[in-house]
């Protein structure tokens, strides 16, 4: 869930339509899409060379979602806990 702070920003989760360019790399896990020995291209089976541009595609998917919804730091203050406390182990 996102929450809006007194500053007007809003933090946590936040939908952006682009994010559904994310279930193109996921069409990989569906076998019977690709589960053909022809057409081949340069002698490999489309099983294969099928996997090699859908990989090509997920790492362009990715990075044109980081793209589009990068955005500025959501927080300008630093962080007020020390590392010792946020520490779960015993104290000394």
């Amino acid at each position: 869930m996102s929450t809006t702070k007194p500053d007007g920003r809003v933090r946590g989760f936040q939908f952006s339509p682009w994010n559904l360019l994310l279930i193109v790399p996921l069409l990989i896990l569906v076998t019977p899409l690709f589960n053909f020995d022809g057409p081949r291209l340069f002698g490999m089976p489309f099983f294969y060379w099928f996997q090699l541009v859908f990989v090509a595609a997920g790492v362009l998917c990715t990075g044109i979602v980081y793209w589009a919804t990068r955005k500025e730091p959501t927080t300008d203050e630093p962080d007020k806990l020390s590392v010792d406390d946020l520490d779960e182990g015993e104290s000394r």
